[in-house]
């Protein structure tokens, strides 16, 4: 008896060992299934980690960002209407000259000769034009007569104009006011009508020459604002628009603008770099989420927000985009708890744990 008593509970244990595992869920209440660390645990009921935002009324500015270049207001290679000889430079490299200042000049000498000649062949022939005029008033020459002597005193006269002009060509003077450059020639040498002598720029005002979409050709106009940033320096400069190309670039699909700044004290030079933005419009107290939170679809655009402590799925209707931020029309409203983060993992109705919640934005910008 007692080894049939014995051998039994052993058959029981053996039993036990091999069909306890398969049995035990059916023995396990509902909360020991979801518990961590059980086979089978938590499946479909995972806890996913995910950051929160919460929505606040933000202002929006609608941007739009070019590069461009500086350049000066007037810029000019300056070079002689004659050739010869150089024979004075009458201004120093990298100094300010006024318009009409003399720069440099050629040698007239030949051409004074000549102004010296005709200006003594000319009081001659005023005098006698003179005593011929006299003589016709008492009619005694022909008409004839005193209009072959002012003929040839007009073209007299003429010569000496030429002449004149021909000395004029000789100086080369500065065409407006501005800083002449680093000189290209000296003293004594000959210079053609190819020679470049010298650069004259005009850096006061500077031009910002960009370009823009052309979508935005209605918005921006003459007398808009911009305003620009150079590299090396923290200040903002703020600058208008003066003229619009009035056809667009096939191949680049924009528009060239140009803005004037000021630059009283010439701080910046031409030639740089330049970073333009200029504000097309300003929404107050609208619905904006980081971009990363929107994902787009075939059919739309959604977003998850947090919602009893799960992933609750919204679609949404986009508006304005700017660098990093998207507004929402319709979807969302103040108050919202919207995800940032996980957002390959989430899923409708996903159980979700907020590790971060930012619940402080400023406005976007």
């Amino acid at each position: 008896m007692f080894r049939l008593t014995t051998t039994i509970i052993i058959v029981l244990m053996i039993f036990g060992m091999i069909f306890y595992p398969k049995l035990k869920p059916l023995f396990m209440s509902g909360e020991q299934k979801g518990m961590p660390g059980m086979p089978g645990a938590g499946r479909g009921q995972q806890i996913l980690l995910a950051s929160g935002y919460v929505i606040v009324p933000t202002k929006m500015d609608e941007l739009v960002y070019s590069t461009g270049s500086l350049l000066p207001d007037e810029e000019v290679e300056l070079s002689f209407e004659t050739s010869g000889k150089v024979v004075a430079i009458h201004f120093q490299e990298g100094s300010r000259v006024k318009k009409g200042d003399l720069l440099a000049k050629i040698n007239d000498r030949p051409l004074q000769a000549q102004l010296l000649k005709l200006q003594a062949q000319r009081k001659l022939l005023e005098e006698r034009e003179f005593r011929q005029r006299q003589l016709l008033e008492r009619d005694a020459i022909s008409r004839e007569s005193y209009d072959q002597v002012s003929t040839e005193l007009q073209a007299l006269q003429a010569d000496i104009l030429l002449v004149e002009a021909r000395i004029a060509e000789t100086e080369m003077r500065a065409p407006f006011d501005g800083i002449v450059g680093l000189r290209m020639i000296s003293e004594g040498a000959y210079a053609n009508t190819q020679t470049k002598i010298v650069r004259l720029v005009k850096i006061s005002p500077l031009k910002i020459e960009f370009s823009i979409p052309e979508r935005y050709a209605g918005q921006i106009t003459p007398g808009y604002p911009i305003q620009f940033i150079v590299d090396g320096v923290q200040d903002t400069f703020h600058a208008s628009v003066y003229a619009i190309e009035p056809k667009v670039d096939i191949n680049t699909r924009t528009i060239v603008t140009r803005a004037y700044y000021p630059n009283k004290n010439e701080e910046l030079k031409p030639g740089r770099f330049a970073k333009v933005e200029a504000l097309l419009s300003q929404i107050d107290n609208t619905v904006s989420i980081p971009t990363e939170a929107v994902i787009p679809e075939m059919d739309g655009e959604k977003v998850f927000i947090f919602k009893g402590g799960k992933a609750s799925q919204v679609r949404v209707t986009t508006g304005l985009r700017t660098a990093d931020h998207i507004q929402i029309i319709n979807g969302l409203q103040f108050g919202d708890t919207l995800l940032t983060t996980a957002m390959l993992q989430l899923r409708h109705q996903l159980p979700v744990k907020l590790d971060t919640l930012i619940n402080n934005q400023k406005p976007v910008n």
